[in-house]
C-alpha cells in the first residue's frame, strides 16, 4: 500500500515539475524577502537537508548498499551512486515544485490559508521537525563513541538534543539569524569536506577517481523514480514530508529568478557539495579508514549546526503561520514552549510511535487537495499568471 502511494506521489510530482517548467518557463519569481543567489542557495541547502546527510552514509548507508547478497536491488550500480541518488539532483525537483508554487500560485489561490489546511500543514511541519531531532538522537552515540558504548542513548545525549532544540528555538526569534546561520553552516560544511579530505590523505586524483562513481547514478537515473527497496521508499516519503514546508519557507527568499533558472539552481547547486561530501566518505568506506576521535567530533559539530538550522527555519515557519510569535507570548515563553513541545515529539519519533511515512502520505494527500482546489475552485485566478500581483477575484 505504501509503495503504491509513494510511487503515485513521485510520478505526480515529476509530472507537475515538467508541466510548470514548460508552461511558465520564463516567469520571473520573486519572494517577499529576496536575497542574492548565493544566500538563497545557502538557505535552501541548510534548511532543506538535515543531520541524516552527515550521519547516515558511513554509519549505515554504504555498508547496506554494498551488501548486494542481502539486497540484490542495489546491484545495478555502486554505493556512491545510490547515496547520491537518494540525496541529490533529481530529488531536489520536489523543492523546486513547492518553491515555485509558493512564489507564483499560492498568493493567488490561498489554499494554505484555508483554516483546516493551515492546521494540517503546521502539524506536518511540527512532526517533521521532531523527526529531525529523533534522527540526531538515534545516531549520536555512533558519532560520539567516546561517550558511552557507541550504541546506547545515554542521558547526556538526551540533554544535548534538548539543548540543540532550545538554541534553535531561540535563534528563530529573529529573522536576521537565518541568513547568518545558513551561510555560516554552508561554509562550515565545505570546511568539514576539506578536513575529511585531508584527514584521509586523499589526493585530487583520489577524489576524481572516487567521485567518478557518481556517473552510475546518471546512467541509471530512471531507476530512482519509484522505490527500489523499502529503505528507498523511506527516503522518498522523507523528501515528501519536507517538500511543502521547505518550499513555503525558502520561497520568500527567491530573488527574481526565472522558472527555468530556479529549476537549474535547485538541481545543480546543492548537488555539488553533496557529490563532494559523499565521494570523500566513500573513500573512507572503500579504504576502511576509521573516523574515531576528531573526525567524529567534527561531523557531530556540523551535524548539530545542521539540526539547529533545520529547527530554526521550521520553528519560524509554523510559529509565523499560527501567529505564535514572541510579540504575543514573550521570548522566554516562546523559546521554552517550542523547545519542550518539540523535544517530547522527538522522543515519540525515537520510540517509533510516529513514523515519517505517515507524514509523507499526508503531504501527498495535500498535493492532491491543492490540485483539486486550483482546478475546480480557483482556476480563473491562474489564467493570466504573469508573476505580478494576483487577480482581485
Amino acid at each position: 500500500m505504501l509503495t503504491s502511494i509513494i510511487s503515485f506521489g513521485v510520478i505526480m510530482a515529476f509530472a507537475l515539475v515538467i508541466f510548470c517548467t514548460i508552461k511558465w518557463w520564463n516567469l520571473t519569481l520573486t519572494g517577499t524577502q529576496p536575497v542574492s543567489l548565493f544566500v538563497f542557495i545557502a538557505i535552501l541547502f541548510t534548511s532543506g537537508l538535515d543531520v541524516g546527510l552527515i550521519m547516515f552514509p558511513l554509519a549505515f548507508d554504504y555498508p547496506l548498499y554494498a551488501d548486494v547478497a542481502t539486497e540484490p536491488a542495489y546491484g545495478f550500480t555502486n554505493p556512491l551512486a545510490l547515496e547520491f541518488g537518494f540525496w541529490g539532483f533529481l530529488i531536489w525537483a520536489f523543492y523546486f515544485l513547492t518553491t515555485f508554487y509558493f512564489c507564483a500560485i499560492e498568493p493567488r489561490v490561498k489554499f494554505f490559508e484555508i483554516p483546516a489546511v493551515k492546521i494540517l500543514n503546521n502539524i506536518v511541519i511540527i512532526t517533521t521537525c521532531a523527526f529531525t531531532g529523533a534522527l540526531f538522537l538515534i545516531y549520536m552515540p555512533y558519532y560520539i563513541a567516546e561517550v558511552g558504548d557507541g550504541e546506547t542513548i545515554l542521558p547526556v545525549f538526551y540533554l544535548i538534543c534538548f539543548l540543540v532544540i532550545l538554541v534553535a528555538a531561540f535563534s528563530s526569534t529573529d529573522i536576521k539569524f537565518v541568513k547568518v546561520l545558513s551561510v555560516s553552516s554552508t561554509v562550515l560544511f565545505f570546511g568539514l569536506i576539506l578536513f575529511m579530505f585531508l584527514n584521509a590523505g586523499m589526493s585530487v586524483g583520489d577524489l576524481a577517481s572516487t567521485s567518478s562513481n557518481i556517473g552510475g547514478y546518471f546512467t541509471n537515473i530512471h531507476k530512482f523514480i519509484i522505490p527500489l527497496t523499502d529503505y528507498h521508499e523511506f527516503y522518498l516519503f522523507w523528501w515528501f514530508a519536507w517538500s511543502i514546508m521547505i518550499g513555503q519557507f525558502v520561497s520568500r527568499f527567491v530573488g527574481g529568478l526565472k522558472t527555468y533558472q530556479l529549476l537549474a539552481a535547485l538541481l545543480i547547486f546543492p548537488s555539488i557539495p553533496l557529490g563532494l561530501w559523499f565521494s570523500v566518505l566513500y573513500y573512507y568506506h572503500l579504504n576502511g579508514i576509521g573516523t574515531a576521535g576528531l573526525p567524529n567530533w567534527a561531523m557531530t559539530i556540523v551535524g548539530i549546526v545542521f539540526v539547529i538550522n533545520s529547527f530554526d527555519s521550521l520553528i519560524r515557519l509554523y510559529t509565523d503561520n499560527l501567529n505564535l510569535t514572541t510579540e504575543r507570548f514573550g521570548v522566554v515563553s516562546y523559546v521554552f514552549a517550542n523547545a519542550i513541545g518539540l523535544f517530547v515529539l522527538t522522543l515519540l519519533f525515537q520510540s517509533q510511535w510516529l513514523q515519517i511515512q505517515w507524514v509523507g502520505t499526508v503531504v501527498i494527500g495535500m498535493y492532491l487537495a491543492a490540485l483539486a482546489y486550483m482546478f475546480f475552485v480557483k482556476r480563473h485566478r491562474l489564467s493570466d499568471l504573469d508573476g505580478q500581483a494576483a487577480p482581485l477575484n
